[in-house]
């Protein structure tokens, strides 16, 4: 399922360009358009969950599998190895949760003392 007014649905889809992180048949990553950190991609799953707020058990093994797939990925974009290293995952939610993009999404943000930001 997919939204075809949905940003992040385009972008899976290949008709908005992004840098591309990773994909498989769940799961595509990409970097941020507006970083904040030396590494700052997003993941997001291809089922299109508006939010955090509508996730089910049904979501149980994909969020897992997001989430297991992080570090990895967080390595190979450039973070420091754990515990001197380290990178911050962040799934805003709702308009008071700071989310922008209704797609259930991730931000993986590491480097040097990036939340410092804001």
């Amino acid at each position: 399922m997919h939204d075809p007014n949905c940003l992040f649905c385009k972008i899976i889809a290949g008709q908005i360009p992004s840098k591309k992180v990773y994909e498989d048949e769940e799961i595509f990553a990409f970097h941020d358009i507006h970083p904040w950190a030396p590494v700052h991609f997003l993941m997001v799953p291809r089922l299109h969950i508006p939010s955090m707020a509508q996730v089910t058990p049904e979501h149980a093994g994909l969020l897992g599998r997001m989430l297991a797939l992080a570090p990895r990925l967080a390595l190979e974009q450039g973070c420091n190895p754990y515990p001197e290293g380290g990178f911050r995952i962040v799934a805003n939610t709702g308009l008071e949760g700071g989310q922008e993009i209704h797609h259930l999404h991730m931000h993986v943000i590491g480097g040097p003392r990036p939340w410092l930001k804001g």
